[in-house]
């Protein structure tokens, strides 16, 4: 009874767990380096200096592509990209889940006119 007990334990954690990483799909983003505090929309004119501050303050990075904000979940080394990024267009690798991006790779996108 206990070995039957075990093995449902591991199956249903795996299929938990092997069901989040499904949703995922690798893509790469091309948008504007913002902060998810604001969204589409900067507080202040100056869209770097919002989103450093906005960053400074707790915010994520988010991506923001036409008008949806994708968050960015990124490692200290990426958030340091993002930060010279910040009001730039950044192409942004990584697995995306609805409106979450686990970043892969940061890199400058094209010039925004």
């Amino acid at each position: 009874m206990r070995v039957t007990r075990t093995a449902s334990f591991l199956l249903v954690g795996g299929l938990v767990i092997g069901g989040t990483t499904l949703g995922a799909a690798e893509m790469t983003l091309t948008g504007t380096v913002g902060d998810a505090m604001c969204g589409v929309k900067h507080m202040i004119k100056d869209e770097a200096a919002c989103t450093k501050g906005c960053v400074t303050k707790g915010s994520e990075y988010a991506l923001i592509v036409k008008d949806k904000a994708y968050t960015l979940k990124a490692s200290a080394a990426q958030k340091g990209e993002l930060e010279k990024l910040a009001g730039k267009m950044a192409m942004i690798t990584g697995d995306v889940t609805g409106d979450i991006v686990m970043v892969k790779s940061v890199k400058m996108g094209t010039t925004k006119k």
